[in-house]
């Protein structure tokens, strides 16, 4: 089943005196559970088809069908809910409040929850140890690492429990053995049924998704299976 359908999507900015087109006809089809890397050039397009594929921008034209509903057709409100209920982002800058602690940013997405659940401190406790924080709970960003604070990005990815994991460069700011960790990660979300949407410039760090598709110039030039990398 196919849990995202992007079909002949464009994308264009106008500007005064001229338009810049970023994606042309891009067609990409993702299953529930796969796990696919983008790859490409700085400008070919990657961050803005992945935008569109979480909801934060519209196509110029084309049809984007997220998990059977038509996007195109949702208001802010839905996109809003769609958004929270069904992907977590994690970006390569690590957008952590710098005053609060590494629960409390965890839990900061369910704040906005119209019925946030009543074990919510429980639950990000669960996920910061799950991606191996749990002695760094009460620590605030100013005091981590950069690996440890994209470990808490990737926790709070997940407080909502998401079925889509969208990561744009997530090893981009950190040394490969802090690289390899945040990898081992996405890894086990995968084994748990996550679908994961990567996008990265390191050839290594795209051979851990299944499929790598290659963008240039606003278009897919490639689209191929690969086996499976671990470490």
């Amino acid at each position: 089943m196919n849990l995202i359908e992007m079909n002949s999507i464009c994308k264009s900015y106008r500007n005064i005196g001229f338009e810049t087109r970023v994606l042309e006809d891009v067609t990409l089809h993702i299953k529930e559970g796969e796990y696919v890397s983008l790859m490409g050039p700085s400008g070919a397009g990657k961050s803005t088809l992945m935008a569109i594929m979480g909801c934060l921008s519209q196509p110029t034209s084309g049809e984007y069908i997220l998990d059977g509903e038509e996007v195109g057709t949702l208001n802010d409100r839905k996109l809003s809910r769609v958004r929270n209920e069904k992907i977590g982002f994690v970006f390569q800058a690590f957008h952590l409040l710098p005053g609060v602690t590494a629960l409390e940013n965890v839990i900061l997405p369910l704040v906005y929850a119209k019925r946030p659940p009543s074990n919510i401190k429980e639950r990000a406790r669960e996920l910061l140890a799950k991606v191996g924080m749990e002695h760094r709970l009460h620590h605030t960003p100013g005091q981590l690492s950069g690996g440890e604070q994209q470990r808490v990005t990737i926790a709070r990815s997940l407080i909502n429990d998401p079925r889509i994991i969208l990561a744009d460069e997530p090893t981009g700011n950190l040394d490969s053995k802090n690289g390899i960790e945040i990898m081992k990660t996405f890894d086990n979300l995968i084994k748990e049924g996550k679908t994961i949407v990567l996008i990265t410039h390191d050839l290594e760090v795209a051979q851990h998704a299944g499929r790598i598709v290659s963008i240039r110039d606003g278009q897919i030039a490639s689209d191929h299976e690969e086996k499976t990398f671990s470490l």
